[in-house]
């Protein structure tokens, strides 16, 4: 018997911060979570599965229309020609307090209730699904011990929306440990709402397959989901299979000691050409972190537009098809400083080093840069990693403005 585990597919996620930036690269991104849940049902027929497992967040939220749940009932058709089951928990981005609107699932799907755990036995496979829907989009109670007594001689699938013991970048939601789990005595555990693959016990089998498809930057690497294969109720093979059709990535690429932006753009095009390899055929996304000290970080700061074409052609020459979905400058000065001369920009360059040396400075900074982005949505902010202004990231804004002085200097002398 195989089964597939999948979790946190999050179809047709908008993803509106990105869609703006993405231009018109925006519809092939957009619609990269239909494309990875039509990989997915693919292997299901191809591999002719068992049946399918969803572990939560299946949708994103609410449906803007029908046009989502419909792509959803077109997969499940092909699944059920193939005599192919699908179970599915509700998680805390599709509870059911979150969706408005209904669509009448196919005989072949089986939600799980959200008013207490229940089981599902299917005798003709020899197993036993124990699962719970969210009712209301933040579960804090651990509804996992109240989950059923494994059924014996079957084997037993806890399917669970959780974070369990906690997981940084997710809510605490349905806590619980990992002990408690495995002493229930189920031969696995499919869990969803982490989008990072970790597999959490092996004695039982306990695992976050990740999210099918990556959406943004903090999303990186290969994304799919969990192949198992029991046999006699007992599991002997977990493997993760990619179906991701856009591979994010982040790519450092150290540019200290450049002569120049040619330089810079050849050491670029060298590092996506690492990466593009690492992806296969897939569309990669990148955010490309310049790093190093050098001269050559005044013409990368001074004139950002210029750095950012200067890394796209870069990617054109790297081979396959890359995205640069942003270009963050951690780049700094030489270690010898250059003395400000004593005139406007002089001075403005001695405000900067002061403002960079004084903490209370540095406070009065902060407050002020939090209070602007505290106007953005918290989903772009969280995407532009600006959730937390810390140290590292206010030196790194004024060391920006000290570039960008000199860089004006070097300009007017020239």
């Amino acid at each position: 018997m195989r089964f597939i585990h999948t979790a946190d597919i999050h179809l047709d996620s908008p993803l509106a911060g990105l869609a703006a930036r993405a231009g018109e690269r925006a519809r092939d991104l957009v619609g990269a979570t239909r494309r990875a849940f039509t990989g997915m049902i693919d292997v299901a027929v191809e591999q002719a599965v068992d049946f399918v497992v969803i572990a939560g967040d299946l949708y994103d939220g609410d449906w803007r229309d029908f046009s989502t749940p419909l792509f959803f009932a077109e997969g499940m058709a092909r699944l059920e020609h193939a005599g192919i089951r699908v179970a599915v928990v509700k998680g805390n981005h599709d509870a059911e307090s979150t969706m408005t609107r209904n669509l009448s699932q196919l005989p072949n799907v089986r939600v799980f209730r959200a008013d207490r755990a229940e089981t599902v036995v299917w005798d003709d496979l020899g197993v036993a699904l124990h699962g719970r829907s969210y009712g209301q989009r933040a579960m804090r109670d651990n509804i996992a011990a109240a989950y059923p007594a494994p059924v014996p001689g079957l084997l037993n699938v806890g399917v669970l929306h959780t974070a369990a013991d906690g997981r940084p970048g997710h809510e605490p939601y349905a806590p619980c440990a990992l002990a408690e789990l495995a002493a229930k005595g189920y031969g696995y555990w499919a869990l969803g709402h982490v989008h990072a693959r970790e597999v959490l016990c092996e004695r039982p089998w306990i695992v976050f397959p990740g999210n099918l498809q990556g959406r943004h930057a903090n999303e990186t690497g290969p994304k799919g989901f969990t192949l198992v294969t029991a046999d006699a109720g007992e599991v002997v093979a977990v493997e993760h299979v990619d179906c991701d059709v856009v591979r994010w990535a982040r790519v450092p690429v150290d540019v200290g000691g450049c002569a120049g932006l040619d330089e810079v753009g050849e050491r670029v095009r060298a590092a996506l050409g690492d990466a593009v390899a690492a992806a296969g055929r897939r569309t990669l996304a990148v955010r490309l972190t310049l790093t190093g000290r050098g001269a050559v970080h005044r013409a990368l700061v001074c004139d950002p537009d210029r750095t950012a074409a200067e890394c796209a052609v870069a990617a054109m020459r790297a081979g396959g098809d890359v995205w640069i979905e942003k270009v963050e400058l951690r780049t700094g000065e030489p270690e010898a400083g250059t003395a400000p001369p004593p005139d406007a920009f002089g001075e403005l360059l001695r405000a900067v080093e002061e403002v960079r040396a004084d903490p209370a400075e540095h406070e009065g900074l902060r407050a002020e840069l939090e209070s602007l982005l505290s106007r953005m949505p918290h989903a772009v902010r969280a995407e532009a990693g600006l959730d937390e202004l810390g140290d590292d990231l206010l030196a790194a804004v004024l060391e920006d403005a000290r570039a960008i002085v000199l860089g004006r200097l070097a300009g007017e002398r020239a």
